[in-house]
């Protein structure tokens, strides 16, 4: 992959981030909460029109370098979903600690459950 390529991909996804302590608190008190045994998905309407995300992991997943490969493994199975994702929505992840034991499969399933469970994406069709 090209430089280039990785800055403009790293771009697209920051992009979307929620930075602000204030609104990442705000989603974790007043929104809705959807659990699975990898992630917790907290979603709350804004008034934006845009779509923003925070991912974290917190002590319990690991030491540094296992929370901070949890949250980059996360932040890769979501870019795919993005474009399927309407806006208009905050949207915090958490990493619990079995994803440390996870395959990159099993996190893109969870998410990807998670989302359809919050009815942010419709569900694949099956034949």
């Amino acid at each position: 992959m090209l430089a280039g390529q990785i800055t403009f991909t790293a771009w697209v996804i920051r992009r979307f981030r929620l930075t602000s302590s204030t609104d990442f608190k705000r989603v974790r008190q007043a929104g809705r909460a959807y659990a699975h045994p990898f992630l917790v998905l907290i979603v709350l309407p804004n008034d934006q029109q845009r779509l923003r995300f925070a991912v974290s992991a917190g002590r319990s997943v690991g030491k540094a370098v296992e929370r901070n490969r949890a949250k980059r493994r996360v932040r890769e199975a979501l870019r795919p979903l993005i474009a399927a994702i309407p806006d208009g929505w905050d949207v915090v992840i958490l990493a619990r600690h079995p994803i440390t034991r996870a395959t990159f499969t099993d996190i893109q399933a969870a998410l990807s459950s998670l989302l359809h469970r919050a009815h942010l994406v419709r569900p694949p069709h099956v034949p």
